[in-house]
């Protein structure tokens, strides 16, 4: 076994492949870009290097230089970047340095979809009805759309992730969604070749896990359940998958091994699945480790980074088929910097305070934040997993509802509360999951916690810069030490306005409303508040003009109502369009003097992994358009000035 190993990539994966190297007795050597300097898997490895601006990671070249003068035995590339490029692997074997991962021929056919439909169609693996191959331009793409019928899906041929994914509904609907697609893969991918699908509704996505040594053994663990998505992206995995019948499971199984025996594979590995009206078909292969990876070891036990590991050192697997067993259930949810009440926009900003759930047997955590570091606009908004085991499915579910419920994350928004809404959704506790189900979820804003309301109109009110309650006089409701100092305090949470009456009783007292509120302990973020008979465990934290409140689970960002100086001031600014979040323009669909209705796409940002096409939400002229692709803005840069006020577009 090599004993120095370069882990070629960042976040809460870093980490986790640095704790088994640890475990394992290796040398841990951790790169990084300029954007994460003060990153955490950076100060948990053994030692760090850097690798210049924000597209390092991506920089084979360096990787291999610092290989190289790190003295690594190794390089593990994680997902995501790298991971998937047989350049890297071959770059590696040319330096005589172990790539941790499959041979970059494996790797060649499963990354582009056509090659890998063909392998896997030779090895009798099931494979999708309705696909057509790609073709040279998008009449012939749109005519092959209109033979399988809409609606259709548009798949990057060299895709993966979820990017250069789209799905369309109408043929009219079609010409900006393979623009669209094609934009994001060349971005990604570099290839902006498409593939179009027939789109198969309540259909499941399924996974199974495959490990495959150099001596041609070849084993699968239990199949996990990703189906619940967003953006074609997962957020909550689960194994073994629910209600799956037990003739399918091992047929899927199987299934898996023939794929990967087919193309010669060795490592971890990944077969991908649909699943629909009782049968099954091949996706794609993810030739890495996957995030969800975390949720298989949980009920078998199986280390898989400690086996891609060994297996990339020559090691063999040390037991077959019928000996590999599973206890229980398990289940992760992904915890990302977006804002789901806005169509999961990503959320950047500076992580001034964050808590998670104690680690157990029962409990992991895998995460790649800590306090102060910064969410950054140039990389995933995957900020760390938590995995839940039971013995049942409904023990793991509750049990990871819990952990949520005492996460705490302030300085960017996150989407913990969706997460816990999802589990407490009478169809998924049942088991009926499929890849529409965040669809038939809810997405209204949800109302904010009273107890929210009252720990920022208390910060407002100057209550909490005073001692906590306790002396005699604050327990006198009626007893005013200021005088009658009451008042209606004008609140934006979450961006909805709220009314709020407040009324200083005393130090650390106010009145909210009806209710008595008052301050029993404050230990740096964390308060304690008493409300009637109730005792509120906050956290609470402010960043300049805004308070940010974590509570059950849930971060909130709560600022004062401004006020324009005069209506005049307002009127001329209304309509502009401005962007949601930094990014980086990647198109532009509008000029000077245009005239766009509600739904037209005026602009597409770029940001953290994602395109976010800026819509219009009502009919306006283009007074002029400020930026062009390529532009990098802040968050509330204006892009298109408009001739009149109406509805601001909205990201979609």
């Amino acid at each position: 076994m090599f004993t120095r190993l370069l882990v070629a990539n960042r976040g809460e994966i870093a980490c986790r492949i640095m704790k088994t190297a640890r475990r394992l007795g290796l040398h841990s050597i951790a790169v990084y870009t300029e954007p994460d300097r003060e990153a955490r898997h950076v100060a948990e490895a053994d030692e760090a290097w850097s690798i210049g601006g924000k597209d390092g990671y991506l920089d084979i070249n360096r990787l291999i230089a610092v290989a190289r003068d790190s003295r690594a035995g190794a390089l593990h590339p994680g997902y995501g970047f790298l991971a998937e490029n047989p350049a890297l692997a071959e770059a590696c074997g040319d330096a005589g340095i172990v790539f941790v991962g499959p041979p970059a021929r494996a790797m060649r056919i499963m990354g582009l979809k056509d090659s890998a439909r063909a392998a896997m169609a030779a090895a009798g693996v099931p494979v999708s009805e309705g696909h057509a191959e790609e073709s040279p331009d998008d009449t012939g793409l749109l005519d092959r759309a209109l033979d399988i019928g809409f609606p259709v899906i548009i798949k990057a041929v060299a895709g993966g992730g979820g990017r250069g994914l789209r799905r369309v509904k109408t043929r009219e609907d079609f010409p900006e969604a393979l623009r669209s697609a094609r934009r994001e893969a060349q971005a990604a991918f570099g290839d902006e070749r498409m593939l179009v699908e027939r789109f198969m509704a309540s259909s499941r996505h399924v996974e199974v896990q495959v490990l495959a040594d150099s001596s041609g053994t070849v084993l699968h663990l239990p199949e996990r359940d990703c189906s619940v998505q967003r953006r074609w992206q997962k957020i909550i995995e689960e194994s073994p998958a629910p209600g799956l019948p037990a003739q399918l499971r091992e047929a899927m199984g199987k299934a898996a091994v023939a794929a990967a025996r087919a193309v010669d594979y060795r490592g971890a590995g990944t077969v991908e699945f649909i699943v629909a009206n009782g049968s099954f078909s091949f996706l794609e292969m993810n030739t890495r480790l996957q995030v969800e990876h975390p949720v298989t070891e949980m009920i078998t036990g199986v280390d898989i980074v400690e086996w891609q590991l060994r297996i990339a050192a020559g090691e063999a697997l040390t037991w077959r088929q019928d000996t590999i067993c599973s206890h229980g259930h398990a289940i992760e949810a992904r915890l990302c910097a977006e804002d789901p009440s806005r169509d999961f926009l990503p959320s950047t900003g500076r992580i001034h305070h964050q808590r998670m759930p104690r680690e157990s047997a029962r409990l992991r955590i895998d995460s790649g934040i800590r306090d102060g570091v910064t969410v950054s606009r140039h990389y995933d908004s995957l900020m760390a997993k938590i995995i839940a085991h039971g013995d049942d499915r409904d023990e793991a579910i509750s049990r990871l509802g819990e952990a949520l419920g005492s996460v705490s994350i302030l300085g960017v928004a996150t989407n913990t509360g969706f997460l816990k809404r999802v589990l407490e959704d009478p169809e998924f506790r049942e088991g009926a999951v499929d890849t529409g189900i965040l669809e038939r979820l809810a997405q209204q804003p949800q109302a904010p916690p009273v107890a929210v309301i009252a720990a920022a109109a208390m910060h407002f009110s100057g209550a909490l810069d005073q001692d906590p309650a306790g002396a005699p006089w604050t327990s006198l409701s009626g007893w005013r030490l200021w005088g009658d100092d009451s008042g209606m305090m004008e609140l934006v949470v979450d961006g909805m306005a709220h009314d709020v009456a407040v009324t200083v009783l005393g130090k650390g007292c106010c009145r909210i409303g009806d209710d008595v509120v008052r301050l029993l302990e404050r230990t740096g973020a964390t308060l304690a508040l008493e409300a009637g008979s109730q005792v509120l465990h906050l956290d609470l934290v402010v960043a300049g003009e805004d308070v940010h409140v974590a509570w059950q689970g849930c971060g909130h960002v709560v600022e004062r109502q401004r006020h324009q100086a005069t209506p005049g001031a307002a009127a001329g600014v209304l309509g502009d369009v401005t962007a949601p979040l930094p990014g980086t323009v990647a198109a532009v669909g509008i000029v000077e003097g245009d005239m766009f209705r509600r739904g037209d796409v005026l602009v597409v940002l770029e940001a953290m992994k994602v395109e976010i096409a800026i819509r219009a939400e009502g009919a306006g002229t283009a007074l002029a358009v400020t930026v062009q692709p390529g532009d990098r803005v802040e968050e509330g840069t204006t892009l298109v000035k408009v001739a009149a006020p109406s509805a601001s577009p909205v990201p979609a």
